[in-house]
Formats: C-alpha cells, structure tokens, sequence
C-alpha cells in the first residue's frame, strides 16, 4: 500500500483517470521520483480514499487511475474554531495543527483587539491540504470569509456548545472538569480563542452571557493565542470523542 497521500478536487471513483499537475507534479516527479506502476492514495474529501496507480509521467502531468477504495470517510466531530487573526506565521501553525486534531470549521473574527485583520485565504487552504494529507484525515475543513464579532454572537446557534478559553478569570474549572459535567448536553461544539491582546471585559462579558457557553481554563500559564488552540482542541476532542 502506498504511503503517499494527495488530495484532489475531482470526485474520486474507481477507474478514471487523474491529471496531476502544477505543485503535486512537480512534488511526485522530482521529490519523490515516482515511477510507472508506482501506488499513490487519493483522496477528494467526500468519497473517501482510493489507490491508484501510476500510468504515465509527462513533463507537465502526470497520470493516475484509481483502482480500487481504500477507506470511507468516517464520522467526524462537529467542531468549529472560532479565532482572530494572528501573525502570518503563528496563523499558519495553528491552521495545521487544529486541522490535524479534527476541526470541522474555522471561522476568522475580528475582535476589539485583533491587529491582524488580513488573511491569506489560499495560503490557509494550502496549509489545511498538506495538514490533512500528513495526519491521514479524509476530509478538509471549511474556510469562512472574516466576520465581526457581534455578527457572531448575535447568530451563534443555541444547540452548539461553545468553550471559552477565559483568560481572564482565575476562578473558572479547568476545562476537562468543565466538559466532562457538559459532554451529554451537546452534540455539535465550537471553541472560540481570542487574539494575542484577548477579549476586552465587553466581549468576554459577551460572551460568557451566551446560554451554550461553558467558560473554562488552561491553566494558570498565560499561553501565546497559537498554544492556546491546540490544547484546547485537544483536550475538547479527549472528551466528547
């Protein structure tokens, strides 16, 4: 079985042919040095993952035909990551890193403190794929378009349990205490993580008024925003999984 992992846009199944080209070309062609007959697993985010094999290899394609399923998409968590915007880099960290550990949805804010309003959408697609192809995940997450923060608290959905990571409130449960005592009370979550500054009293007030909310902490450790995510999603995931 191969342990070379691509996805592709085209819906997958079991026969066609798949041009390769660009950037996934030149990664099979002359970083892996792939030959004909060699095995690659596709995946396409709906259908599942497929083998195929390689047929031929062109100067500006190459070409795979899927022979066979591999696996189908599991049942997955519903959970969405609701941040602002952070330097380019740290961004780009936390993209990957809440992709591999599961999130569903990621919805950019911008917050009173957000000094980080633009996004490089297709640099956060990029990161998402190569996320997804490196953890084995069968699906790609969701990109929304930046929101404001009260567009936000003013349509969050009533059934989806929302975490708050609250920095500022050294009295809350730590967060596997909070969720464990919540875990039945929802089936669809979302986390929501502020920037590097945090919420002004007004939003966390905001916030924590909402009626899914379960304020929580990380700790007594003031975390950078990017730290911040993964060990909220990782710890969120070891409970409701």
């Amino acid at each position: 079985m191969s342990k070379t992992r691509l996805f592709v846009s085209k819906k997958l199944s079991a026969n066609i042919l798949i041009y390769i080209k660009n950037k996934q070309h030149h990664f099979l062609k002359n970083v892996l040095r792939i030959k004909k007959e060699d095995s690659i697993n596709l995946f396409d985010g709906f259908t599942g993952e497929w083998l195929s094999k390689v047929i031929s290899i062109n100067r500006d394609n190459i070409v795979l035909q899927i022979q066979n399923k591999l696996r189908d998409i599991p049942k997955e968590t519903d959970l969405w990551l609701i941040f602002a915007p952070i330097k380019s880099y740290r961004m780009n960290i936390t993209i990957q890193k809440a992709t591999e550990l599961g999130i569903s949805r990621f919805i950019p804010i911008l917050t009173e403190y957000t000094n980080q309003s633009k996004i490089n959408f297709q640099n956060f697609e990029l990161n998402m794929i190569e996320a997804s192809e490196q953890s084995e995940r069968l699906s790609i997450p969701t990109l929304d378009k930046t929101i404001k923060f009260d567009d936000l608290v003013n349509n969050f959905p009533s059934d989806r349990g929302l975490v708050f990571c609250d920095e500022g409130d050294d009295n809350l449960p730590n967060i596997y205490n909070a969720l464990t005592k919540e875990a039945e009370k929802f089936k669809k979550w979302a986390v929501i993580i502020g920037p590097e500054g945090g919420f002004s009293e007004k939003e966390r007030s905001i916030i924590s008024s909402l009626s899914s909310c379960i304020s929580v902490s990380l700790g007594k450790r003031v975390l950078r925003s990017d730290t911040a995510t993964t060990a909220a999603i990782f710890s969120i995931q070891s409970v409701i999984e």
